[in-house]
């Protein structure tokens, strides 16, 4: 292929990959390159030529894609360029094209409903244990759905993992508006389980010496605390810090899943502290607490399937083996969703939410008929550079944290807020909470700057599991339960 021919190409197919991030963007472009050289392999490969948007005259010729891909008349070389000419196709589309890709995939190659039905009854009506056990292999094959098959047949080539998991981190978003997707996401969670089970991964520590590529990765994926800069992310792998990552060997250049740990004296109780690039480095030497500060899932393709609370009771293992002077394992958390609670209700007026003390406090700051809506009016300025109103706000905001921490749950009795559900299904304690903890933007709009303490106390670790498990029981510290007497 001569060069502008090359160029062209490579230009069509980065149509549908205006609004993918950089890493996703180079992993597209990098999976088409690998691909082409599979499908080159074969005789009959029909081509990608279906358009970005992927407009209705292209549906058939998508729809024969699939069908090839799912009964491919040739060997195993053939069935390879089959589904990397599909999975090509995917990767030129545009978001609406692929959501359409999707919907195809779900319906058209969905359970057959009428034969599993035929099958059913004549199980029912089988005589013989013979008999019954034939037919009950037939429904387990009819069972199998045509678009898991495809969907298996991506395992078989180079990089294919990653492109399942990028696939259902594009399916996720579109299941609330279509749950005929649901099906298709079942086949995909199914696979990827069964292939990133805890027992195939890899712990492996990341530092200033790992690769470019892969540091890169881990300022794309930060997802609780963005990393600034390179010396901020250089501050953050300085000597009295630990980056730690689950690997797999099918994708062995990318994290699933990593967090953050800071070496230090004491338990943290401010992020910015934490994070401050002008802050010494702290000796090790002296160090007796590890504090996990940061807890970021690496690929949106693979949630719901959980290695975060096998990545913390791993790195505390390493830890303990390494460093004998660290005695004491806890986080600094967020609480995500206390706005995302408290806001509707002041919103709402409902003023019963506060104390008699408290209203009185909070009318001395904002002059409103309704004390809810005034704290929400406060909670929505510049409130803590407001003179007395951090002071003031103190006790009424921890002792709402507290009781949101504490006394909401869902339907299921479990924790309102995910990260307090994540760590306390963990065996941890909810420790203590701090003030002020996160002063950023975002930690002021997600929790009024609060911030927790799960602290993992190694004797506790299992009982305070099962009777979360169990019964939903919080274990909390005394500066916790203080808040709501």
């Amino acid at each position: 292929m001569a060069m502008s021919e090359s160029v062209n190409k490579e230009k069509q197919e980065s149509k549908g990959m205006v609004a993918l991030s950089h890493l996703r963007r180079r992993t597209v472009v990098s999976l088409m390159r690998t691909w082409r050289d599979v499908k080159s392999t074969a005789r009959h490969v029909i081509g990608s030529e279906v358009r970005p948007s992927l407009p209705k005259e292209d549906v058939e010729h998508l729809q024969k894609q699939m069908q090839l891909c799912y009964q491919s008349p040739g060997g195993e070389i053939t069935e390879r360029a089959h589904t990397a000419d599909l999975g090509t196709t995917y990767l030129s589309l545009n978001e609406a094209g692929r959501a359409k890709f999707l919907k195809i995939l779900a319906t058209d190659f969905n359970l057959d409903q009428a034969k599993l039905a035929k099958l059913t009854k004549a199980y029912n009506a089988a005589t013989t244990p013979v008999e019954a056990q034939k037919l009950e292999n037939e429904m387990r094959h009819v069972l199998t759905t045509p678009r898991s098959t495809i969907l298996r047949h991506f395992t078989a080539l180079p990089d294919g993992f990653k492109f399942l998991v990028n696939m259902r981190a594009d399916l996720l978003p579109l299941i609330g508006k279509d749950m005929a997707l649901k099906g298709l996401e079942n086949d995909l969670k199914a696979i990827l389980s069964s292939w990133f089970d805890i027992g195939l991964l890899d712990l492996a520590e990341i530092n200033w010496n790992s690769s470019a590529a892969l540091l890169e990765k881990l300022i794309e994926y930060e997802a609780v605390h963005r990393v600034a800069s390179w010396e901020d992310l250089k501050n953050r792998l300085d000597a009295d810090r630990r980056v730690f990552a689950f690997f797999h060997n099918k994708m062995p250049l990318e994290p699933l899943i990593f967090v953050h740990v800071a070496l230090v004296e004491g338990m943290s109780d401010n992020i910015q502290h934490l994070l401050d690039t002008k802050s010494p480095v702290s000796n090790i030497e002296k160090a007796d607490t590890a504090i996990f500060y940061s807890i970021s899932n690496a690929q949106k393709g693979l949630a719901g399937i959980s290695f975060g609370n096998f990545l913390i009771k791993r790195v505390v293992s390493e830890l303990t083996d390494k460093m004998k002077n660290i005695k004491t394992f806890a986080t600094l958390s967020p609480v995500p969703g206390f706005r995302g609670w408290l806001d509707p209700v002041l919103a709402k007026g409902d003023e019963t939410i506060l104390h008699q003390d408290e209203k009185q406090t909070i009318r001395k700051l904002r002059k409103h008929d309704n004390t809810a809506n005034a704290l929400l009016e406060i909670l929505e300025s510049n409130w803590t550079n407001e003179k007395g109103a951090p002071e003031a706000l103190k006790p009424i905001l921890m002792r709402l944290a507290a009781h949101y921490l504490i006394v909401e749950k869902s339907k299921s009795n479990k924790p309102l807020d995910p990260v307090s559900n994540f760590h306390l299904s963990n065996g941890s304690r909810l420790e203590r909470m701090n003030w002020l903890g996160d002063t950023s933007t975002k930690g002021l709009k997600q929790s009024s700057g609060i911030m927790v303490n799960y602290h993992y106390k190694l004797a506790e670790i299992d009982e305070n599991h099962e009777e979360f498990v169990t019964d939903g029981k919080i274990v909390a510290g005394k500066q916790v339960r203080g808040y709501l007497k």
